[in-house]
């Protein structure tokens, strides 16, 4: 079990490759794995793996297979995989599966993401820390060892990725693309040389040491490169991946970054065009805007904790037909309720398309709040910082959905422990940004006797 001390969040395992992730552990990761998804369906036969680019999945992919066929499961390797890709692979073939990937951590990282099979999430409460315990098995099993294989799902994702556009609604529009030498390099192109978009792609080598910037758009340093290049080549939109390119984040034509929240609420308003009325799930911290979307055009708004296997839950048991949190991950219930960055994006371009209106223009009917981004605050006990910010704010309509929520008509904020570390993290909005400022510096100044210290992280 020290093996795995810190490796295991609370949606995926993520380490520091040598210290905390290795092949060792790699190997009773996979043994354990293999072991819970056989303990689920005792006639599993298969598990898919995939990788990222990151040079540390040399070593470490073989050592998880070398686990999962030990308890007699065969491994198919899929080869280098976006996430999304490896969630479409898990649903399309029905099979449980792993993809090695830190996301947009720094190149010292290596993580895996695990799903079940039709990529039924594993999370805390989903499975992982019940795979976290099963490596202290030590025991050997009797059953023959399970074969090891290979599959291409690269052009079933492709395909897959272009039944959510008509592309008989496209217009040939200017798109640049900043995939962070990620694996946004593999999946990007592909889709986009089957549609009449000019597509300007921007540092497309897979390279796991992210040799121009950290492939991570939330930070908005990361976005200055992007941003410069939108307005250089005159184009029509800037999308900016994540390492492991199941998160976007869009740049306009006058090179403004987009939220997560507005992105969400686009893409809902293009889901609810063509399936009236349905529900769409948003994360407790995206904008008003976005229920105020959904219920302006005739959906069900639901709201959901921050959190893929939440969100992923409540798709299922509502049939939500899509969610977005403002982190930028967005759910396809059609995509078997995965999150992918490349489907949001083409939904975004198909509304431009359609609506004949620059990303500027469309945007604006979604972005009537000022927010502050989020902000982490370190502390020594987050969830007696909780209580008294509680009681402090008690004249205000409150929930505890996640974290704490505290409202009122000209304003709210969202204080959320983190999952893996002694911080709380501080989402708030407000109708203007005065309002916004000053209830900002009010709950900081409550904060402050509790605080160790302040990182800005969106």
């Amino acid at each position: 079990m020290e093996d795995s001390v810190g490796l295991f969040k609370s949606y995926d395992i993520r380490g520091i490759v040598g210290d905390e992730i290795h092949p060792q552990v790699c190997y009773k990761i996979g043994k354990a794995f293999a072991s819970l998804m056989v303990e689920e369906d005792t006639n599993l036969e298969r598990i898919l793996i995939g990788h990222d680019m990151r040079p540390s999945a040399e070593e470490l992919v073989p050592a998880f297979i070398e686990g999962v066929i030990s308890v007699g499961v065969n491994a198919v390797e899929l080869g280098l995989c976006s996430t999304d890709m490896l969630y479409f692979a898990a649903g399309f073939h029905d099979s449980p599966a792993a993809i090695f990937t830190a996301s947009h951590n720094p190149s010292e990282y290596n993580g895996i993401k695990l799903c079940r099979a039709g990529a039924g999430p594993i999370g805390a409460e989903s499975g992982l820390f019940d795979i976290q315990n099963r490596m202290l098995d030590t025991g050997a099993h009797t059953l023959p060892k399970g074969t090891v294989s290979s599959m291409s799902v690269l052009d079933d994702f492709v395909s897959h990725v272009l039944n959510f556009v008509d592309e008989e609604s496209l217009l040939s529009l200017n798109v640049v693309a900043d995939v962070a030498n990620g694996m946004g390099g593999l999946v990007v192109p592909a889709v986009f040389e089957k549609l009449p978009f000019k597509l300007d792609l921007m540092f497309g080598e897979l390279d796991g040491t992210f040799p121009n910037h950290p492939a991570d758009p939330l930070n908005p340093d990361n976005l200055v490169d992007l941003q410069e290049r939108v307005l250089a080549m005159n184009a029509d939109i800037g999308l900016a991946f994540d390492g492991d390119a199941d998160r976007v984040f869009l740049v306009d034509e006058t090179g403004q970054p987009l939220s997560g929240s507005t992105t969400t609420a686009l893409v809902a308003q293009n889901i609810l065009g063509r399936e009236p009325g349905s529900t769409i799930i948003h994360n407790l911290i995206c904008s008003r805007s976005v229920p105020e979307t959904i219920k302006r055009y005739g959906g069900q708004a639901l709201r959901s904790r921050v959190g893929h296997s939440y969100i992923k839950q409540l798709m299922a048991e509502t049939e939500a037909a899509f969610a977005g949190e403002h982190s930028g991950h967005y759910y396809f219930r059609d995509n078997y309720r995965a999150d992918s960055g490349l489907i949001a994006a083409l939904l975004v371009l198909q509304e431009m398309c359609i609506k004949k209106a620059p990303l500027s223009s469309l945007r604006k009917d979604y972005d009537s709040y000022s927010s502050t981004g989020e902000l982490n605050f370190h502390v020594s006990d987050p969830l007696n910082v909780i209580q008294s910010i509680s009681g402090i704010f008690s004249e205000y309509e409150h929930d505890y959905l996640d974290g704490l929520t505290v409202s009122s008509k000209e304003w709210w904020f969202n204080l959320r422990p983190s999952n893996t570390e002694p911080l709380l993290r501080l989402n708030l909005e407000a109708v203007d940004v005065e309002i916004m400022e000053r209830e900002m510096k009010n709950i900081c100044g409550h904060l402050e006797e509790f605080v160790v210290s302040e990182v800005r992280d969106d």
